[in-house]
């Protein structure tokens, strides 16, 4: 014997639990992000844009050998290379970065390297583009 809900039909259920499938599931499967209200608003024309480190330095703990101007420089550029394009020559690298729709002046940057070299960290593409990295690891 089949017994079902007494309150409601199967198809008023189905609703009812996809109204909590986000809180359920979390956010990278059904999302609680999904949700129009909940992507934070852009700053406005005459504000400026939100930082990790509005009093100065963005932390205490950079690598010897570079600033942390440095280090946000060259976490910017691997944000548009993935791990797919490493290894790879210029030529992966910037069809890499135009397909994670990098900006201008990061593509211009990659199109200076040198055709024949392969390079296997963003560290490596760092320093061919002449930038300092930490002279020692922790």
């Amino acid at each position: 014997m089949d017994r079902g809900s007494s309150k409601h039909s199967p198809r008023v259920d189905e609703q009812m639990s996809q109204e909590v499938s986000g809180l359920v599931q979390g956010p990278g499967a059904g999302g609680s992000r999904v949700d129009e209200f909940r992507v934070p608003e852009p700053a406005g024309e005459d504000q400026p844009e939100p930082t990790t480190a509005p009093a100065g330095d963005l932390r205490s703990g950079t690598p010897q050998g570079m600033t942390s101007e440095d280090v946000e420089a060259r976490s910017r550029l691997g944000r548009f290379i993935s791990m797919n394009a490493l290894p790879g020559d210029r030529a992966a690298l910037l069809a890499d970065a135009q397909a994670n729709e990098a900006p201008d002046d990061v593509v211009a940057a990659l199109e200076r390297l040198p055709e024949s070299t392969r390079y296997q960290t963003v560290s490596e593409v760092w320093a061919a583009l002449g930038h300092p990295n930490e002279t020692t690891r922790w």
